[in-house]
């Protein structure tokens, strides 16, 4: 164990407690959160005057169970207070990320040294889960500048592992495939569907991907697998695209500031216990089954300019206990089902974006898509799927609607663009990722 220390804050690194039993790794992380609830009593004003207005007596908060006394955090509270959560002085602030802005206005962290250091080791933690070592090569294929805290974070995982990087950074397959023959890379990281442009590119210009150097791939921003661990649509065509190359998922945001990685085994991202304590919640704030999903909650561990206790991110997904057979005995979480603001009630059917998204990566002729939700004149939610396709006649829009019905029950309004407006409705200039979901409501 690895401990290091900066103004009497405690960094923890404890790369072997994922591995040991369930009641040992409980243990560790109550001693680390009775530290964090210490450090917010004394440096956030926002937990301060939280635990005031509500008689919270932290000394009391012993158990992950005891944090069910404490209200939770939303985004709306980061909208609102964002400066009261800066734990810090600014000068010994280091770098400055904001959010996508999916839900609402950016909400913009702040990190220190040491949490640049945290969120090193979050990524050595993410990429040896994964089965990455220093003899790996890693081409980034996403963006580390625009406030994007991931790209910078995969940058100093790399490091903190001893792997060689390239910083291509995303899109220009013909870039990507430039330095893949340069430098020889031996993983990537990337928004999966991307491999699909990689791999057609390539098709068209004489390059045999299938011979490629590129054996591993660390994905992010789109669901690859189904809870119950098969492939999604994408995840499907992928595969059988680029069969030998072996896909992980890792789903993390910037308020975490953690993330969730698949091991070999693929049966959920599994959480790093010395980093992050994860609840599952419903919409009355109480813990679900274990067999129902629930909404991503989350405090922090080891955070130093913004620490966050009891956040809910907004993402639904569903948890697992039991020992994974890779030897880790960390809870795991599948892939994201939806985002709780973006549910959608269509019909008398509730729908999430992804699951719209997984029928539409199947329908043969679909280049590209975005799906748009308003509310109507009646007052309820309607959907509209934009689709980039050469196709337009009504005998194929019928097709796509019969597909959603046998799928969800439900179809939505049909809408034929050409692909390259489709195109620029999925890269809006300010967003750091594809935006195939508008919510109008």
């Amino acid at each position: 164990m690895l401990i290091s220390s900066h103004w009497n804050r405690m960094i923890v690194k404890d790369s072997q407690i994922q591995f040991k039993s369930p009641a040992e790794i409980k243990a560790f992380q109550e001693a680390r959160l009775a530290e964090a609830l210490a450090y917010l009593q004394a440096h956030s004003k926002f937990y301060q005057r939280m635990f005031a207005d509500n008689h919270i007596d932290i000394s009391k908060i012993r158990t992950i169970e005891d944090l069910r006394q404490i209200p939770v955090t939303t985004k709306t509270d980061l909208q609102m207070h964002n400066d009261e959560f800066l734990c810090v002085d600014k000068a010994d602030v280091i770098d400055y990320v904001t959010t996508s802005g999916t839900m609402g206005n950016p909400v913009t962290f702040a990190l220190t040294n040491n949490d640049l250091d945290r969120l090193a080791y979050n990524e050595y933690l993410s990429f040896t889960t994964a089965g990455l070592t220093r003899n790996d090569i890693m081409q980034e294929m996403v963006t580390i500048d625009r406030r994007f805290m991931a790209g910078l974070a995969y940058f100093l995982g790399c490091r903190e592992v001893g792997m060689g990087v390239s910083r291509v950074g995303n899109g220009i397959p013909e870039l990507q495939w430039d330095t893949i023959n340069r430098i020889h890379p031996t993983c990537c990281m990337c928004v999966p569907s991307f491999l699909i442009k990689l791999a057609d590119f390539a098709e068209k210009n004489g390059i045999d991907h299938h011979k490629s150097s590129l054996k591993k791939c660390i994905c992010i921003g789109e669901a690859l697998y189904k809870p119950d661990g098969t492939y999604t649509t994408l995840g499907q065509r992928i595969n059988e695209k680029w069969p030998e190359l072996k896909l992980h998922t890792t789903y993390a945001s910037t308020e975490m500031q953690s993330s969730f990685t698949d091991c070999d085994q693929y049966n959920g991202g599994h959480v790093q216990p010395e980093l992050i304590i994860v609840e599952f919640l419903d919409e009355n704030n109480q813990p679900v089954a274990d067999d129902e999903p629930g909404e991503v909650t989350i405090t922090s561990l080891g955070v130093e300019g913004m620490p966050l206790l009891r956040f809910k991110t907004g993402d639904v997904c569903y948890h697992y206990n039991e020992p994974c057979k890779c030897g880790r005995n960390t809870m795991r979480l599948s892939s994201v089902i939806g985002r709780k603001g973006q549910m959608i009630k269509y019909k008398g059917t509730t729908l999430y974006p992804p699951a719209l998204f997984d029928i539409l990566d199947g329908i043969h002729d679909v280049k590209n898509y975005v799906v748009e939700v308003f509310t109507n004149e009646l007052g309820t939610d309607d959907i509209k799927v934009r689709i980039g396709s050469t196709r337009s006649d009504e005998a194929y829009a019928k097709e796509i609607k019969d597909i959603f019905r046998s799928k969800v029950r439900v179809a939505p309004s049909i809408s034929f663009e050409s692909p390259e407006y489709i195109n620029k409705l999925l890269y809006p200039e300010m967003s750091r990722k594809p935006v195939k979901f508008y919510d109008l409501r």
